[in-house]
C-alpha cells in the first residue's frame, strides 16, 4: 500500500511538472508578439497618468487618489505582470516556494552561510528590504519601466494600498510582493500579517499548554517548546503558571513573553552581551560556549522571538543592526561596526582615508584571526586570502570582508542556531521584505517619543537653540508620523528604544550622553548625517524649512546607516 501511495504521489508531481512546462512553452510561443503594453501603444496615456499622480501626491486629502485607482490598477495589470517577469519569478521559486516545511528549513542567509567564503557576501539582500526581489537585469525592459514608475509614485501608491480591501498578494498589485522597497512599513506589515494568517489557517492544530514555575520560566519553557515540531509551534499557546489559579485569556501569555524577553539577556545564560557603542542593544556573546546548552538555547530564543512576531506580541528586546541583518539575510556593512566596536571602526576609516604605504600598512593580507569556542585560528577573508596583499586598489573590499568576518566569524554557530529556530516559525522569504530598522519595530513596536522631553535634553554645537535651522528642525520632527519619529531615533541613536527615565538618561559609548545637534558647514546639498555612538546629528545649514524637512526625511528613510551623502 505504501508503494502504491508513493507511486500516486510521484505521478501527481510529474503531472504538475508537465503542466508547468506546457504553460512555459505557450509563453515562449507568444513571446514573439512582444509585451501587451507595446501592442496597445499606451505610453502617452501612462505619461499623463504619472503627471496626475504627481499632482495628487501633494494633496492633503488621502482619499483623492482613489479617483485614479482604476487607472493605476490597469497600469499594474498591463506592465507588472508581463510574461517574461512572471516566468522568471516562477522558475526562480519552483524549488523554494513549495511546502511551508521547505521554506522553514531553507539555508541560513549569506551573512552566516558564506562565512568560510566571505566574498560571496557581496551578493544577497540589500539595505532596502525585500530580499526576495529579482535583480533588475533579470527583468524585461517593460517590467523595469514599471518598477521605476512605482518608485516615482510610491507616495500615492501606498495611499491606494492602505485603502484597498484586496490582499496585496491577490490583487492587481501582487507584483509588488517581489519589490517591497516601494512599500511603506505599515503596508508591508499588513501584507506580512495576511501571509501569516494563511500559514495559521493551513496549520490548525490543538492549542499548546506551557506549564512553568515563575522562578524557572526560561528553563522550563525551553523544555516545553524545544521538543515541539515547527508545525506545532504555529498553534496557539496558552500559559499555566504552576501554583496559580489564573486562566489564560491572553494576559498570561503576554506576561510570559515579557518575562522571557528579560530572561533572554540574563547574564546567567551568557547568550547575549550589550554593544559597547550604546550599551542598550544586544549582540551574540562570543563566549556563550561556557553554557553547554548554548546552541540549543539560541535556537529556542530564535523560536520565541519569531513566535512573538507570529502572535503579534511585542517584546522589550533590542538588537544591533548587524543582528537584524543576519535575520533578514542581508550582508552586514562596516558602518555597522561603529556601535559594536568603535575603535575597530575608526581604524577601518583610517585605512580607507590614507595611503597604505605612507602609514606603514602595506603588509596586510586578506586574512583575520578569529577566536571561536576558545580556539584561535587564522581564516581567509576570500579564497586564497593569505596569498593576497591588501593594496590601495582593493582596500575597500578588504574593509568590507574584514568587517563582515568580525561581525559573524566568532559567532556564526550562535547565529545559525538562532536562525534555525526563527525560520521554524517564519519563512525566511517572508521576513526578508523588511529593512533592519523595520524589523526592530516589528519585534518591539513603535515607541512613544516625547518631542518636548527630547528637546529639553538636547545639546547644540555651533548652533543656538534659537537658530533658524534648529527652529525648523523641531518643527519638522513634530510634523513626522510615529513611524518616521521612530526612524529618526534609530538614525541618531542606533535603536528605537526610549530610556525608561526619559531622554535625560540616553546612553552613549561613554555613559550618559544627551542628544546632540552639530552644525555641518559643508555643502547644503549634503544629507544630515549621524554618529550613533555619540547620539549625534550633523545638520547642514539649509536655506529653507522645506529643504531641511525633505533632506532629513530622506536621510532617515533611505540612509539608515547614518552617513550623509553629497
Amino acid at each position: 500500500q505504501e508503494k502504491e501511495k508513493q507511486k500516486g504521489e510521484t505521478a501527481e508531481e510529474s503531472e504538475d511538472e508537465r503542466k508547468q512546462e506546457e504553460e512555459e512553452e505557450e509563453e515562449d510561443r507568444t513571446a514573439g508578439l512582444g509585451p501587451l503594453s507595446e501592442q496597445l501603444k499606451v505610453t502617452q496615456l501612462w505619461s499623463t497618468l504619472g503627471d496626475c499622480l504627481t499632482e495628487l501626491a501633494s494633496n492633503n486629502d488621502t482619499h483623492a487618489v482613489l479617483i485614479l485607482q482604476p487607472a493605476v490598477e490597469a497600469f499594474f495589470y498591463l506592465h507588472g505582470l508581463d510574461s517574461s517577469y512572471d516566468k522568471a519569478f516562477r522558475r526562480r521559486n519552483r524549488n523554494t516556494s513549495g511546502s511551508l516545511d521547505m521554506l522553514a528549513e531553507s539555508p541560513a542567509p549569506l551573512s552566516v552561510e558564506a562565512v568560510d567564503s566571505v566574498s560571496s557576501l557581496s551578493s544577497g539582500g540589500g539595505g532596502g528590504g525585500g530580499g526576495t526581489s529579482l535583480n533588475m537585469t533579470d527583468l524585461s525592459i517593460d517590467t523595469r519601466k514599471f518598477i521605476n514608475f512605482a518608485e516615482q509614485h510610491r507616495v500615492v501608491l501606498n495611499q491606494i494600498l492602505r485603502q484597498s480591501t484586496t490582499p496585496l498578494s491577490d490583487g492587481p498589485f501582487q507584483v509588488l510582493v517581489n519589490h517591497t522597497r516601494v512599500l511603506d512599513f505599515d503596508v508591508k506589515r499588513r501584507y506580512f500579517r495576511q501571509e501569516l494568517e494563511k500559514i495559521e489557517e493551513s496549520n490548525r492544530r490543538e492549542d499548546i499548554a506551557i506549564r512553568v514555575k515563575r522562578e524557572h520560566v526560561f528553563e522550563e519553557s525551553f523544555r516545553e517548546l524545544h521538543r515541539r515540531t515547527p508545525e506545532e509551534l504555529k498553534s496557539r499557546l496558552y500559559v499555566i503558571f504552576e501554583g496559580e489559579e489564573g486562566q489564560d485569556a491572553g494576559g498570561l501569555l503576554r506576561e510570559w513573553y515579557q518575562i522571557i524577553a528579560r530572561e533572554i539577556f540574563n547574564p546567567h545564560y551568557a547568550l547575549f552581551t550589550t554593544t559597547p557603542g550604546d550599551k542598550v542593544t544586544y549582540i551574540c556573546n562570543s563566549f556563550s560556549y561556557v553554557n553547554p546548552n548554548h546552541l540549543d538555547y539560541f535556537k529556542f530564543v530564535g523560536r520565541v522571538i519569531a513566535k512573538a512576531i507570529f502572535d503579534n506580541k511585542y517584546l522589550d528586546c533590542y538588537f544591533s543592526r548587524s543582528f537584524y541583518k543576519h535575520i533578514l539575510g542581508q550582508p552586514v556593512s562596516f558602518r555597522d561596526m561603529e556601535a559594536e566596536d568603535y575603535a575597530f571602526y575608526k581604524s577601518m576609516l583610517f585605512l580607507l582615508e590614507h595611503d597604505l604605504e605612507e602609514v606603514g600598512l602595506d603588509n596586510l593580507e586578506f586574512t583575520m584571526e578569529i577566536e571561536e569556542f576558545g580556539m584561535t585560528e587564522v581564516r581567509d577573508l576570500k579564497p586564497g586570502g593569505k596569498n593576497i596583499k591588501v593594496t590601495n586598489a582593493n582596500k575597500k573590499e578588504y574593509v568590507k570582508l574584514l568587517s563582515q568576518m568580525k561581525m559573524t566569524g566568532s559567532i556564526r554557530s550562535q547565529i545559525k542556531a538562532f536562525l534555525d529556530g526563527f525560520y521554524d516559525i517564519i519563512p525566511r522569504h517572508l521576513i526578508s521584505i523588511f529593512t533592519d530598522t523595520e524589523l526592530e519595530l516589528l519585534i518591539s513596536g513603535l515607541p512613544n517619543i516625547d518631542i518636548d522631553d527630547l528637546k529639553a535634553n538636547t545639546e547644540y554645537h555651533k548652533y543656538q537653540s534659537t537658530s533658524l535651522q534648529i527652529t525648523w528642525f523641531w518643527r519638522a520632527l513634530r510634523s513626522f508620523s510615529q513611524t518616521e519619529r521612530a526612524n529618526f531615533l534609530q538614525f541618531v541613536t542606533g535603536t528605537s528604544k526610549v530610556p525608561l527615565q526619559g531622554f535625560s538618561a540616553l546612553e552613549g559609548m561613554n555613559g550618559v550622553q544627551k542628544f546632540q545637534i552639530h552644525r555641518d558647514d559643508r555643502s547644503t546639498d549634503r544629507l544630515p548625517s549621524a554618529h550613533t555612538c555619540f547620539n549625534q546629528l550633523d545638520l547642514p545649514v539649509y536655506e529653507t524649512y522645506d529643504k531641511l524637512r525633505k533632506m532629513l526625511l530622506f536621510a532617515i528613510s533611505e540612509c539608515p546607516e547614518g552617513f550623509g551623502l553629497a
